[in-house]
């Protein structure tokens, strides 16, 4: 069984990855942050990758979750364990 991959386009200065980063860290997942700020090119990446131009963009083994709000909502749900448990 392996973990997910769980990606987070951020910036240092965002109040919103400082929440999402906070909410995975709390359920000690193990994600890779892309500063877009220090490497822009990732900015591209992102909007192409999720649509979206906000940060911070979330995903979890390539799938698209979307920004912090998102994040907390499948929390709510009880749908973020599901997606972060081992496969």
């Amino acid at each position: 069984m392996t973990a997910p991959v769980v990606l987070m386009y951020m910036t240092t200065w965002c109040p919103y990855c400082t929440r999402a980063r906070a909410l995975l860290k709390q359920k000690n997942v193990v994600f890779t942050e892309i500063d877009i700020d220090a490497v822009p090119d990732q900015k591209a990446i992102m909007m192409q990758k999720s649509g979206r131009r906000t940060v911070p963009q979330i995903f979890i083994d390539d799938r698209p979750i979307g920004g912090c709000d998102d994040l907390y909502a499948l929390e709510q749900r009880g749908e973020l364990d599901t997606l972060l448990a081992d496969h």
